[in-house]
């Protein structure tokens, strides 16, 4: 038996997520994933992380475009505390093992798999047969992203929950397929209150950089006063904020803003409800716009400094992906010969 068929059951604790380049980015992503991306590279991980271009073509991108938001991305990331000394930083393209892999596991991965994708369903919808493949085929991509660095955590918010338990059917299939122990079964990191941030116009639905209003939204770019002034226009409604989490039932925007500010805050929402609660929202919402003020930003001017500078985001996007590709490479190598090809 070679080398690469030797079970493998000691896997090194290694997180791995990464963001489409499809521009704006917004405070859902921030506290909904990169915040905490920041937060793991002090823990007991390697930390990579990745702008999934590949991902982003899977509906058509303007090419000018595409370059400006992979760029915009890497700056949110750094400016939020992504360390490139730290962390592995590196866009999805400049690493050839990830559509690599992502082929092998298109073999892996089986068609009603795939048809289960709710997202598939949501954005082909009924237009199905006009959407591109690769939007069919995505999700097997997002495994191989995973697996090709033998990632064992990955922090996701809820909607991509379903995306990871295809990582993990594909990683199981494959290793009863070849009788390994090969890939890991990766596990999800889902924790905080901001994991979910929702409209600030309408606390039933996601935040979204595609909303036509821009006052539903707090762009990772917007400077203070349009930072202040898009949480005093908050839609709230006319209660004052409870002293507990029961009582923020029944009532999205309330819990949407008390959700941001426990996020920002690196607070509990039961902590911040003991603090303001009984306040009403014309107390709450100024302390909120400090808060977000203090903490966003500071972001925004150094993101603003960064792309100004595209230079010296390139130069470390292409160190990472030299780091990158020094761990991925051997485990396709592996991959190969697990299932045979002459190498």
């Amino acid at each position: 038996m070679s080398d690469a068929l030797q079970p493998n059951t000691a896997f090194k604790k290694r997180v791995f997520s990464g963001i489409q380049p499809s521009g704006g980015l917004t405070l859902g992503n921030y506290l909904g994933a990169i915040k905490r991306f920041v937060q793991m590279q002090d823990e007991d991980y390697e930390t990579i992380y990745c702008m999934v271009d590949l991902h982003a073509i899977t509906v058509w991108q303007d090419p000018a475009a595409l370059r400006r938001q992979t760029r915009e991305l890497a700056a949110g990331f750094i400016a939020s505390g992504i360390d490139p000394a730290k962390s592995i930083l590196f866009n999805q393209s400049q690493v050839a093992e990830h559509a690599q892999l992502g082929w092998i596991f298109n073999c892996v991965a089986r068609m009603g798999w795939m048809q289960r994708m709710t997202q598939w369903k949501d954005k082909a919808g009924k237009n199905s047969q006009n959407a591109s493949l690769g939007l069919f085929a995505y999700p097997s991509l997002m495994a191989a992203d995973i697996l090709t660095y033998h990632a064992t955590h990955v922090p996701v918010g809820e909607d991509q929950k379903q995306h990871l338990e295809l990582t993990r059917d594909i990683a199981i299939k494959f290793n009863n397929d070849y009788g390994v122990d090969f890939f890991p079964v990766t596990e999800p990191v889902i924790e905080g209150a901001g994991t979910r941030v929702m409209s600030l116009r309408d606390g039933t639905k996601k935040m979204s950089k595609s909303d036509p209003s821009d006052a539903s939204r707090i762009n990772m770019t917007d400077d203070a006063d349009t930072l202040a002034k898009k949480i005093r226009k908050a839609k709230t409604d006319p209660d004052a904020l409870p002293s507990e989490a029961e009582g923020l039932e029944g009532r999205a925007e309330a819990r949407n803003l008390v959700n941001i500010y426990a996020g920002l805050a690196d607070m509990s929402v039961e902590a911040v409800l003991r603090d303001v609660g009984g306040k009403a929202f014309s107390e709450f919402k100024p302390l909120l716009a400090e808060l977000a003020v203090a903490k966003l930003a500071p972001i925004s001017s150094e993101m603003a400094r960064l792309m100004e500078n595209e230079a010296e985001i390139d130069a470390l996007l292409h160190t990472g992906a030299d780091a990158a590709r020094a761990i991925a490479a051997p485990i396709l190598e592996k991959t190969y010969d697990i299932i045979g090809m002459v190498r």
